[in-house]
C-alpha cells in the first residue's frame, strides 16, 4: 500500500485533513517522532499523520506549575524547560528509544499523551492522565474541540482529556496540551537490599510502601539485571531490590533510616547516594537491561496475588498491583489459597 504523509503546523490543517479522511473512509496513522511505532502490531494505513512540525511551548508559567504545548513538542526539550526552573513532570515519563532500537531522547508530548505511560513514580505521583489539565483536538469526523483548561482547579467540560490520555490516537487527535508540573526534589537517596528471593522482595516492597516513608519508587532486579543497567559502580551480580526516597535533605536522611530499621528482617539496608540513585532510576525507568535484545520485551500487569516465575524480569509494584517487564519466557502462576486468580 502507497502512504503518503501530511505534516500539518496548525490545527486547522490537521482538522482539513482528518475531514478529508473520513469522508474518503481512509484509515490514518498518527505519528509524532516515532519512538513508539514499534509498540504492538504493525498500523495498516494509507497515509500518515505527521504532527512532528506542530511544534512549540506556548505557555510555561513555573509560579503558577501550568505548562502547555503543542502535541509534536519533543519530550526532551520540554524536560530541559521545567528542569532549568527547577521543576519536573512528576509522573516520570519514560524514553522508548533504546528499548525499540531508536535513539534516545525521541518522543513528542503528544505521544506520550496517547500512551498514559508513566515511570517509577507512579505508584505516588501517578499516570500522565492524572496531570493533564487540558487539551485542543481534533476528532475523527473533522472537528476541532476543546476539553479543560489552564488551571489546576478546573470544572471546564466532561474530562476527556482523562478520556483521551492512552487511547493512541484512536478516539482523537491532540493538538495542544496543558500539563502541570511539580517542583523537583531537593535530593534523593534508594535502599538497597542486596540477595532477596523473588517472595521476599514482594514481602519487603509491599512492607515498605505500607509505611511511612513515603517511598517513591521500588523495582525488584533478579540476578544478573543490575549489571546490566550500565550505571557505574553499581553491577551487582545478585538480585537487589531498589526503594527510592526524594524530599528535602534532612527528611530523606530521617525516613531512610526509619525504613532501614522496620526492613531489619530482610537483610542490612545499604544507602546509594543522589546521583548513583538517579542513574539508576533513569535505567529502571528506560528498562535499559532489555534494550537491544532481540527477544520480545513484555509489559505485564498483575494483581498482588498472583507471582511470577521467569528468567528475566524487572519487577515494580504498580497501579494497585505489579508491573512486570519479562524477558524471553514467562510462567504466571496464583498464590495457593489466594481468590480471583
Amino acid at each position: 500500500m502507497t502512504h503518503s504523509a501530511l505534516t500539518p503546523t496548525t490545527a486547522e490543517e490537521t482538522r482539513d485533513f482528518l475531514a478529508y479522511a473520513a469522508a474518503e473512509e481512509l484509515p490514518v496513522e498518527i505519528l509524532g517522532q516515532g519512538s513508539k511505532r514499534a509498540l504492538g502490531r504493525p498500523v495498516q494505513t494509507a497515509h500518515v499523520l505527521d504532527l512532528s512540525r506542530l511544534s512549540g511551548v506556548e505557555v510555561y508559567e513555573p509560579a503558577e506549575l501550568v505548562l502547555t504545548a503543542k502535541a509534536g513538542t519533543p519530550m526532551a526539550e520540554i524536560e530541559a524547560l521545567v528542569a532549568g526552573a527547577g521543576q519536573e513532570l512528576s509522573f516520570e515519563p519514560m524514553d522508548f528509544g533504546p528499548l525499540l532500537g531508536e535513539a534516545a531522547g525521541k518522543g513528542t508530548l503528544g505521544g506520550l499523551i496517547g500512551t498514559n505511560l508513566a515511570g517509577p513514580r507512579r505508584i505516588k505521583a501517578g499516570a500522565a492522565r492524572d496531570h493533564i489539565l487540558g487539551l485542543d483536538a481534533v476528532s475523527g469526523h473533522g472537528e476541532i474541540f476543546r476539553s479543560g483548561g489552564r488551571v489546576v482547579k478546573n470544572v471546564t467540560g466532561y474530562d476527556l482529556p482523562r478520556a483521551l490520555t492512552g487511547a493512541y490516537g484512536t478516539l482523537a487527535v491532540s493538538t495542544l496540551i496543558t500539563l502541570k508540573v511539580n517542583p523537583r526534589a531537593e535530593t534523593s537517596a534508594s535502599l538497597a537490599l542486596n540477595g532477596l528471593s523473588d517472595a521476599a522482595a514482594v514481602a519487603a516492597m509491599c512492607a515498605a510502601m505500607g509505611s511511612s516513608a513515603e517511598v517513591s519508587a521500588a523495582a525488584h532486579l533478579p540476578e544478573g539485571i543490575c549489571q546490566r543497567l550500565g550505571v557505574a559502580g553499581e553491577d551487582r551480580p545478585g538480585p537487589v531490590t531498589l526503594l527510592r526516597l526524594e524530599g528535602f535533605g534532612p527528611s530523606v536522611e530521617y525516613r531512610f533510616a526509619n525504613l532501614a530499621r522496620r526492613l531489619a528482617e530482610f537483610g542490612p539496608a545499604e544507602r546509594i547516594g543522589d546521583a548513583a540513585s538517579k542513574a539508576l532510576w533513569q535505567a529502571v525507568r528506560d528498562v535499559i537491561p532489555f534494550a537491544g535484545s532481540r527477544n520480545p520485551v513484555w509489559r505485564v500487569s498483575v494483581p498482588p496475588g498472583l507471582r511470577c516465575r521467569t528468567d528475566a524480569a524487572l519487577a515494580q509494584p504498580h497501579a494497585g498491583g505489579r508491573l512486570l517487564r519479562l524477558e524471553r519466557r514467562a510462567v504466571v502462576a496464583a498464590d495457593a489459597g489466594r481468590r480471583g486468580a
